[in-house]
Parts: structure tokens; sequence; C-alpha cells
């Protein structure tokens, strides 16, 4: 028996000659797949009842998420305390039923009754309207933040005693909270104690219920959490109201002012005007006397870079110190209105307001290692900040006079240099001069102002 030819499709040319002759070439054939609901006009599948297995097996897949969640919110009622003593009374209950001793069935009867009544206490309700005030959400390292919680009943019943936890950081607070009738509140008054510069969050504020044995516990979260800046310790500093002369063809003036000008414009003499202020190449150019036109600008490119390189300091003392030198510099020059950039190795420090630039330091760690130290510092900053009049850069004690030294030679020329080397170690601040910078080591933040005054004598 003999197979029935095999239909080859029609070459490329002959459907291009059916084209041209008016003729329509027939749709292909819809693959033969055995499966009658698939039409062979349409292609359309037609739906199908779910056989009984597949209703089965949905099913059981409704059960078991249902089961889940079940399991799950026990679980969070039930403490340690409380498995031990369900999974005792299971066996005290089979062994008195297996054995038929009387002892044990009454201690099962005993830690069954002692489930129950456990059990009552999560009943009730804890719909408490609470309100968590931290007087501050701003303070320095060493301060106490005080806060409080007032809690009011607000419903129609009584609300039984509970717990009300406070999460701060890594630790928690716990109150207890008395029973309250109708109308009743309750305040708590607490203090955060702040050793260490960060951001903590203080929530959010969860109300707990459970027995007096601690069997079982119900919790509630009610309000969001609240974040807590603890900001480096920082020095107020004189004498930083400090900015460039700049000539009239904009190089810098090695020469610093009081008040921070710029050149404005050329005008011709008028009595009264300072002969300083001549410009005598464009006296000798125009005929007439021409002399600088200055305005108070208050706008002096000032920029802080502060290293995060770990290994460019001694110990966590070291570094806390450099982040609160860096911050005394950037909010005098906050203060005296100048334009302030701030880098470290991973990048920019918003300083908006001095506030959040305080924010920004308080959540600064260390860089990568990767990322390089004072020297790549020093190349962000030349790189970001070409037309910087003042730099300050920031420093560890482990950063050696080499690495100084090209790290100022990466900054643009002619900007004044200030390096802060922060060294637990010295008891007095010490002046040196590396390449065109003035460097300056202080071991304590206090020696900071000293320091400053003697570079700028």
């Amino acid at each position: 028996m003999t197979s029935a030819p095999e239909t080859l499709p029609p070459s490329r040319a002959a459907r291009r000659g059916a084209r041209a002759s008016g003729v329509t070439e027939p749709p292909p054939a819809a693959p033969d797949t055995g499966d009658p609901q698939i039409g062979t006009e349409t292609g359309l599948v037609s739906p199908r009842e779910a056989t009984r297995a597949e209703r089965w097996r949905e099913r059981a897949e409704v059960l078991w998420h249902a089961t889940r969640r079940v399991v799950r919110q026990i679980a969070e009622v039930v403490r340690p305390l409380g498995w031990v003593v369900l999974a005792g009374a299971v066996v005290l209950w089979w062994l008195s039923l297996a054995f038929g001793w009387k002892e044990l069935l009454v201690a099962a009867v005993v830690a069954t009754v002692v489930l129950a009544v456990s059990l009552v206490f999560l009943f009730g309700r804890t719909t408490y309207d609470i309100e968590l005030d931290l007087t501050r959400t701003r303070v320095v390292v060493g301060e106490r933040a005080v806060g409080g919680l007032n809690l009011v009943n607000r419903t129609s019943r009584t609300i039984l005693p509970s717990e009300v936890v406070l999460p701060v950081g890594q630790g928690r607070g716990v109150f207890q909270v008395p029973r309250l009738v109708p109308g009743a509140q309750h305040e708590e008054v607490f203090a955060i104690p702040t050793t260490v510069r960060g951001v903590l969050e203080v929530g959010p504020v969860s109300v707990r219920r459970g027995d007096p044995i601690g069997l079982f516990e119900r919790t509630h979260d009610r309000r969001q959490a609240v974040d807590l800046f603890v900001h480096p310790r920082t020095t107020s500093l004189d004498g930083l109201s400090l900015g460039h002369l700049r000539d009239l063809e904009g190089l810098p003036v090695q020469q610093l002012a009081r008040d921070d000008v710029s050149f404005h414009a050329l005008r011709e003499y008028q009595p009264g005007d300072d002969l300083r202020h001549v410009h005598w190449k464009s006296t000798a150019r125009a005929g007439s006397v021409m002399v600088r036109q200055y305005e108070e600008t208050r706008r002096s490119h000032f920029v802080v870079g502060l290293s995060t390189h770990p290994d460019e300091y001694r110990d966590a003392d070291e570094f806390e110190l450099a982040i609160s030198a860096a911050g005394s510099v950037g909010l005098r020059a906050l203060r005296d209105s100048r334009v302030l950039d701030a880098r470290t190795q991973a990048g920019p420090v918003r300083p908006l307001t001095p506030p959040r630039f305080l924010d920004e330091l308080s959540q600064l760690g260390h860089s990568r290692r990767r990322q390089g130290g004072v020297v790549s510092l020093a190349g962000g900053i030349a790189a970001a900040s070409p037309e910087a009049a003042v730099i300050v850069l920031v420093t560890g004690s482990k950063a050696d006079a080499s690495e100084l030294r090209l790290a100022c030679s990466r900054l643009p020329f002619g900007v004044r240099t200030l390096v802060v080397v922060a060294d637990s170690r010295v008891d007095a601040p010490a002046l040196r001069r590396i390449a065109e910078a003035d460097v300056v080591t202080v071991g304590e933040l206090d020696q900071l102002p000293r320091a400053i005054r003697k570079v700028l004598a």
C-alpha cells in the first residue's frame, strides 16, 4: 500500500504569477493537532468544563492558603511559653486517656483551663488614639531626645490594660497602659539617649495585649515611624567669612578680603571714586580715566571635601572628629551665604540648608576601598567644581604627606586650599605647609577654631 504523495507548496515565482493574474492564493491549511475543539476555519479554542481532578485541586489550593493564613495568625499570637504549655497539655491528655492515670488527667485539665483563661485576655478592643510626639527630631550627639506618648480611649467601651511597645533603633521601650474608661487618656514621657551619630527610627508604636503568665500575645501597629537625626558635634568658627578677590581678567588674587566682592563692570571716573580701583590699561586705551566697579555678591564658591576612606583613620573617634570638622566648616560657609559644595568619595552631599546639611552628615559612613582616598576625592572635586575659590580637604592621620601633596596638585590652579587632618594623638593644633596648601592637624574639635586663626593670621 502506497501513501499519498506529499503536496509541495508553490514556489515564489508561481505565487507572484498568481497574484499578477488576479488568482487569490488559498489560505494555508490548519495543522492537524488531533484536538477536535480547535476549529478548522476560525482557529479558536472553545471553552471546556474543568475535570473533577482539576476542581479538587483548586479546592485543595484554596484550603491550603486558608490554613496557612490561620496557622500564621496563631503563630503570631502564641509565645514560646504558650507552645510549651500547649504541647504539655496534649501529651498529658494522651497519656491520661491511654493509660487511665487520674493524676495525669487532673494535670491535663488544669493545663487546659490555664490555656482557656489566658485566651480570654486576648479579646477586647485596643483602639487607642495614639499620638507620638518628639520635641525635637534633630539633636546633637550626646544630647537626650525627649518625647511623649498620649493614648486616648475615644470609644464607648472600656479598654482593658495593655502594653505599648516603642522601638527605638535596635532597642525598644515598653510602657504599661492601665484600664481606660471611655474618654480617658494616658500619657507617657520618655527620653532617648544619643551616644552615637546616626539616624534612629522611632516607632512604629504598637499595642500589645496578653495574659499575665505570658502564654499569648496580640500586637497591632498603630503609628508610623519617625526619624530622629543625631547630628555630629560642631563648633563655631570665626574668620571663615573670607572670599577671594578676582582681578579684571578673572584670575584669583591670593589676598583674602573681609567682604566677598567681585568685579562687575568698568565705568568712567567720578569724583569720590577710590583711585585704587583705576584700571590703567583701559584708561590708556579709552583716553579717559576708567575705574573698576565691584558689587558685594556673597557668593564665593566654597568646597568642603571629606575623605571617608576607612584606611585613612586610626579609629572611629578619629573619623567622627573629621566629620565634626567638616560640618563646622560647612556650617560657617552656609551661614555666610556662600555657595557650598560638599563631597565625599561616594558623591556630593546636598547642603541645601544648615539642618539638611547636618542631616546628611548624620548618615555618612565609610566609603568603599575601591573608591580611593583623599587623592581620588581631590580629583572628583577638580572635575565637579573647577571654579572653586576655597577648598577645604578633611582627612585622617593615616594619610601621609605624599598623598596630601598629590591631592593638592589635582585641585584647580589658583584656588586657596586648606587641609584639616584629624589626629586623636595630638594635644595641640599644628600648622605646616605642603605645596601651596596650609595643613592643620587637630586632636580635638575645640582646637579647630584656634588652628583656623593661625592659618588666617
